[in-house]
């Protein structure tokens, strides 16, 4: 969209082929798709990126330079190599740190403090390309991978268009990465949002945070999935040393206290199977909770 702002003449658009998504798995359009149409511009929705007909299709357009953000798949050799200059790409993180598909989730569920976004020229293997430039941003104590990736996507938008107006006029340099400090974002799976009461109150706080919109946070509660949607680590004098991790301590109306492997985590929201997000203290009275319970013992 931004792109589109600044007047650059966008060519085309490939994005994924639409899928079904949501409870009722409805077709629906993506953002980038409605765009594109709202506007002209030829869309492609390619299968596989090495189809004949897309691959004839899109060397047709004759572009300078191919964009390329959270599309999902490795671009082969055969197409990195299509434009008259290069394939850029804009990654989730400081570059080679959280190569991979989460890199945005990772930041937030290891407590990072820092990231931010690497604009590069592609190359044949996943995220390992030349860096053009890097932007860092901080990462707030209570702050999700949602809105993260709210400000991520704000902040990088109006960098992209520097860039791309830079080698437009051949003004940027190539920085190879530091392969010997690469780590890696690994694709995100709903096992992963199953939390471990032994954990701190704070590893558990940044999963929560880290795990938003998908795949969530959760545990049982009466022998039902409990989605974890908001938290907040308790404040000292607050700790439930003397417990069994995952056990309620306190329930009031600010929400349900519950006691970890260090310190106490507070519930705020959360999300019972089969029902609507509400707020924990409302849970506590609907499902007649009591203090001494266990959560995540079923």
């Amino acid at each position: 969209m931004r792109l589109l702002e600044e007047k650059f003449a966008v060519a085309a658009c490939v994005t994924q082929p639409d899928r079904p998504s949501g409870r009722g798995l409805q077709v629906i359009a993506s953002p980038i798709k409605i765009i594109a149409r709202d506007r002209n511009i030829p869309i492609l929705q390619p299968e596989k990126l090495r189809d004949e007909d897309f691959l004839k299709r899109i060397k047709s357009f004759g572009a300078d330079l191919f964009v390329v953000i959270a599309y999902g798949q490795i671009l082969p050799s055969l197409v990195l190599k299509m434009p008259k200059i290069f394939c850029i790409n804009v990654h989730g993180s400081l570059l080679p740190k959280y190569r991979g598909a989460a890199p945005v989730n990772w930041a937030v569920i290891n407590g990072d403090k820092e990231t931010g976004f690497t604009i590069m020229k592609m190359s044949p293997k996943m995220d390992a390309g030349e860096i053009i430039v890097q932007e860092k941003l901080n990462i707030d104590d209570d702050e999700t991978s949602e809105s993260l990736r709210t400000r991520m996507a704000k902040a990088s938008a109006v960098r992209l268009c520097k860039v791309v107006k830079d080698i437009g006029a051949g003004k940027f340099t190539l920085t190879p990465q530091d392969e010997s400090k690469v780590t890696f974002a690994a694709k995100l799976t709903k096992e992963l949002g199953k939390i471990n009461w032994n954990k701190s109150a704070q590893e558990i706080h940044d999963l929560v945070r880290g795990l938003l919109p998908w795949p969530g946070a959760f545990t049982s509660c009466n022998g039902k999935v409990l989605k974890i949607l908001q938290t907040k680590v308790a404040k000292v004098g607050t700790d439930t040393y003397l417990s069994v991790p995952g056990t309620i301590s306190q329930i009031n109306k600010d929400g349900i206290l519950v006691a970890t492997g260090k310190g106490s985590l507070l519930l705020q929201f959360v999300h019972p199977e089969s029902s609507k997000l509400i707020p924990a203290h409302a849970l506590a009275s609907g499902q007649r909770l009591q203090v001494g319970m266990l959560l995540g013992s079923s």
